[in-house]
């Protein structure tokens, strides 16, 4: 149960991300993705243009409705663009709502109030569909992992200095896609992802509390 005192620090936080976000300008408005994120109060809004690129924006709830927190950010998506769903080996961004869980990275701890793991030479996303743990975040050796290492995504790379885990296939259905993440651009489209540069996600990870989603179209 959330105590007053808990209560009181969520909305000391909540005050200070606002205040902190990289461009506040905030603007009460209707987002298209209003009546599609259920109670979420912060939502990283992805629109693709059509084909490989994207805007990226941040939004909070407030009482008075949608304040858009973080101004547009040029993004990256798959490069097959956007998709109604993920599937295994089509390289294009799932479009809809999922949830931020967690943050990763090659880099130090950024700052920010989600989970953060820094990674290494032993650390993958399990991308074999016949693995018990495909889709998750898994540490073994290279050549010593029980799962298909050549299906699977090493995590030690430059796109990966920071990288948010995006709730894709949660319910981790084999061949339903995985290893979503917002994540550094390398300047071109990705397999899959959202892509943006080291500043603009830098600042988004401050900003996000636990709770926070995704919205994707």
């Amino acid at each position: 149960m959330r105590t007053s005192a808990t209560a009181a620090v969520f909305g000391m936080v909540a005050l200070f991300a606002l205040v902190l976000a990289p461009t506040a300008g905030a603007q009460p408005s209707t987002p298209w993705f209003d009546n599609r994120v259920g109670a979420a109060v912060q939502v990283v809004s992805v629109r693709g243009d059509g084909g490989t690129g994207a805007t990226v924006e941040a939004w909070q709830r407030g009482l008075d409705g949608w304040d858009r927190v973080i101004a547009p950010i040029a993004a990256f998506v798959g490069s097959d663009g956007i998709a109604p769903q993920a599937v295994d080996g089509v390289p294009a961004t799932p479009a809809g709502v999922f949830a931020l869980p967690s943050v990763f990275g090659t880099g130090p701890a950024p700052g920010g109030f989600l989970p953060y793991r820094q990674v290494g030479p032993n650390d993958w996303w399990d991308g074999d569909v016949q693995s018990p743990t495909y889709n998750t975040h898994q540490v073994c050796a290279p050549g010593t992992c029980p799962f298909d290492e050549n299906e699977s995504e090493r995590l030690a790379i430059p796109e990966y200095r920071y990288a948010v885990v995006m709730g894709v296939n949660a319910a981790r259905t084999p061949g339903g896609g995985g290893a979503f993440f917002m994540h550094v651009s390398d300047g071109e489209p990705t397999d899959g992802c959202v892509s943006m540069t080291e500043g603009a996600l830098v600042g988004i990870i401050r900003w996000l509390l636990p709770g926070a989603v995704v919205a994707i179209e």
